[in-house]
């Protein structure tokens, strides 16, 4: 019975030993993907391409970000006192110049009006008496000058009646109507409640009507104050729009002097764009990316910037001398500013010339799949003699953990 016992081993024993074993490949695996990362040897490169020189216009830019909105925004109240008995307009309607939107009760207003006609008729006829009369010229003097003055008097009281209906000052579209039929509009009041009354909402005297230009957009934005010096009025600007795939344009029609500060707290300067043209496509409210064009230089020679190398101090490049073999030389070059993916060469090259771009360089190098191979071998090696992976101990993981 012992020897039979002896002889059949307890069924846990077997499946430990494969997970060992499984563990053991598993972290093989994973070391040797490592060391092939990690090493140092010569990394393979893609196969190169080539480029060529040629002109281009190169642009220097200050980049900035804004909201769009309308061109013009005008909030306009009545500018003579009045109860308001109409208001024309709701939000959204559109309007053109001169279009009516509210009216107050002009009855006080043409009882004034029909006073100052009188009183133009009075002096005249007094001055017309005075002349018949013979009287010394300062009568006559005095007599001109009431004149005047009930002329001015008569204009005066003609505007007020004129003014009695609010009009709009351009052509656009209504965002906001603040007035009501009730309400007291006009100047001649100071829009707060006295002592002891009761502010109702059908009582003010500050309330307007927005009107917004439609199809004629600005774009408020703030450049920061290391940029805003190389921001001029007149420079052209491209627009990035939410939303839209084209690029819009326009150009800087303001330049704020008092810095304002950022989101971050750094000091920063208003500047506004003027969209150019009419555009049906943009929203007031959205957001926009700016670059102002701050210098434009034409038939500059360029060359791809990723055909650029350097050796110590020296700039050069790997010039293509025969386009069958594709072998090449070192041509030294002089480059000027960069912009995008290319950079100004002013001398060394000329337009036309066909230069060598790096592939791109990843790890592993020549050899290294014999060289991985090896690797593994030991490894395998090293687990059937019961040895353990490098700087572990026996039968064990790195560092000898068991």
């Amino acid at each position: 019975m012992r020897e039979l016992l002896h002889r059949v081993r307890p069924p846990w024993r077997r499946p430990r030993r494969l997970v060992l074993v499984l563990s053991a490949l598993v972290v093989t695996s994973g070391v040797a993907g490592g060391w092939l990362l990690l090493r140092g040897d010569e990394p393979a490169a893609a196969a190169a391409t080539t480029a060529t020189v040629s002109t281009q216009t190169l642009e220097q830019t200050v980049t900035a970000t804004g909201t769009v909105a309308a061109q013009t925004t005008e909030d306009l109240s009545f500018d003579v006192s009045g109860t308001v008995t109409r208001v024309y307009v709701e939000p959204g309607d559109t309007v053109k110049k001169g279009q009516r939107l509210a009216r107050v009760d002009d009855d006080v207003l043409q009882a004034e009006l029909d006073a100052a006609r009188s009183a133009l008729d009075a002096a005249e006829t007094a001055q017309s008496q005075d002349v018949s009369d013979g009287a010394s010229d300062e009568q006559l003097a005095a007599d001109e000058a009431s004149v005047l003055a009930a002329e001015s008097s008569l204009t005066e009281a003609q505007d007020a009646v004129d003014d009695a209906v609010l009009r709009s000052t351009i052509a656009g579209t209504v965002t906001d109507v603040g007035i009501e039929i009730g309400d007291s509009a006009g100047s001649g009041s100071s829009g707060q409640p006295s002592a002891g009354s009761t502010s109702t909402s059908g009582d003010t005297t500050t309330g307007t009507i927005t009107v917004v230009s439609t199809g004629h957009f600005v774009v408020d934005a703030t450049v920061s104050s290391s940029d805003v010096e190389k921001v001029e009025k007149g420079l052209q600007a491209q627009i990035t729009v939410s939303g839209i795939d084209d690029t819009v344009y326009g150009t800087v029609a303001e330049v704020g002097l008092v810095a304002e500060t950022d989101s971050t707290g750094a000091a920063a300067f208003p500047v506004t764009i003027a969209v150019t043209g009419e555009r049906d496509d943009l929203f007031a409210g959205t957001s926009a990316d700016l670059a102002i064009v701050i210098s434009r230089r034409t038939d500059v020679l360029t060359v791809d910037s990723r055909a650029l190398r350097t050796d110590g101090d020296t700039t050069y490049v790997e010039k293509v001398t025969d386009s069958t073999t594709g072998a090449t030389e070192r041509v030294d070059v002089e480059t000027g500013e960069a912009s995008g993916m290319v950079t100004e060469v002013t001398s060394g090259l000329a337009e036309g010339d066909v230069v060598q771009v790096p592939g791109f360089s990843g790890p592993g190098g020549s050899g290294g799949d014999e060289e991985m191979q090896q690797f593994q071998q030991q490894m395998q090696e090293r687990m059937q003699n019961g040895g353990g992976f490098p700087g572990g101990g026996q039968g064990g993981f790195p560092g000898g953990g068991q």
